[in-house]
């Protein structure tokens, strides 16, 4: 069993016009989860940059209507999560979908816009992708801003709401000040910037400030995130698990695939269907206990509620 706390389908689905049923563009589609140990899938609300700044909610509510008409509706052995307890719940046949947001373009100032998408069934906040938005600035921005004061508001909303803020992508003085105000903190997918160093990873740092708070880290498998090598292996990945292992991470590692964000993925480790590679080279190298940890005892126990 495993949970997967990040792909993006969902933008897949919408600027394709495809449908998730079995549509080869896509790196997790109905059959090739059926056909994966993914039991439980997070399923982003990725606004493109180029959406012009006017239609960026419109685009966010389309891609949750998709959520639901396509994913959802269509198949009753996928069922929406929201809580532990439905995850918990799920029978051996059955597969969980949740829903996620990758950062705040989308709500422009307007709070009342983000209370609309928790009332949706998002479950995790997305601060920020690579550049600013008016909550906080991304790892992209060079100024490197930190929260503004309607960032701290999403982060107050958050923790009412029992919802996770995802630090994936946010810039470094917006980290420190997200972890220091936010109860339930994740960053969904990134991997170590001591082992690969690249700026969307987490420097060592960040790694303690997650583990001290009770966050989660989850694994990704973009090759250049993995490695500065032209082929990322998984014996790359698991060097960064290793890494996390190694500094405390035991119980605040999960997974974030990353599947249909990029086209560049960890060697045959590009689509869902694939993880069962991935499970076999983490049963050559760690013990069950540590596996079951990451691949979703972790996930579970950190759930809000």
């Amino acid at each position: 069993m495993i949970i997967d706390c990040h792909c993006d389908a969902l933008y897949k689905m919408w600027s394709h016009r495809i449908d998730f049923d079995d549509d080869s563009v896509l790196d997790v589609n109905y059959q090739k989860w059926m056909d994966s140990p993914v039991k439980v899938q997070c399923f982003a609300i990725y606004i493109p940059e180029h959406i012009p700044t006017e239609s960026k909610f419109t685009v966010a509510l389309h891609m949750i209507d998709l959520f639901f008409e396509k994913i959802i509706k269509p198949f009753s052995n996928i069922h929406f999560i929201q809580t532990k307890e439905e995850i918990e719940r799920l029978e051996p046949n059955e597969k969980g979908a949740m829903l996620t947001l990758e950062g705040l373009d989308c709500i422009g100032a307007d709070l009342y816009k983000l209370r609309i998408l928790l009332r949706l069934g998002v479950k995790m906040i997305g601060m920020s992708w690579n550049q600013a938005n008016l909550a906080v600035d991304g790892i992209g921005e060079p100024r490197g801003s930190g929260l503004s004061s309607l960032g701290r508001k999403v982060i107050q909303l958050a923790n009412q709401q029992k919802v996770w803020i995802d630090l994936a992508h946010i810039s470094e003085q917006g980290f420190d000040e997200a972890v220091a105000l936010s109860d339930f903190l994740i960053v969904s997918h990134a991997n170590s910037r001591s082992v690969c160093p690249h700026s969307r990873n987490l420097n060592e740092q960040q790694v303690r400030k997650i583990i001290d708070n009770n966050g989660l880290i989850g694994i990704t498998f973009v090759s250049y995130f993995v490695t500065t090598n032209d082929n990322a292996t998984v014996n790359d990945l698991l060097r960064h698990i290793s890494y996390f292992l190694s500094v405390g991470g035991e119980d605040h590692l999960v997974f974030g695939s990353d599947f249909d964000g990029t086209d560049q993925f960890v060697d045959n480790l590009s689509s869902v269907n694939q993880y069962s590679f991935l499970q076999a080279a983490l049963k050559r190298t760690f013990s069950a206990s540590v596996i079951q940890k990451i691949s979703y005892q972790n996930f579970i126990k950190h759930f809000p509620g």
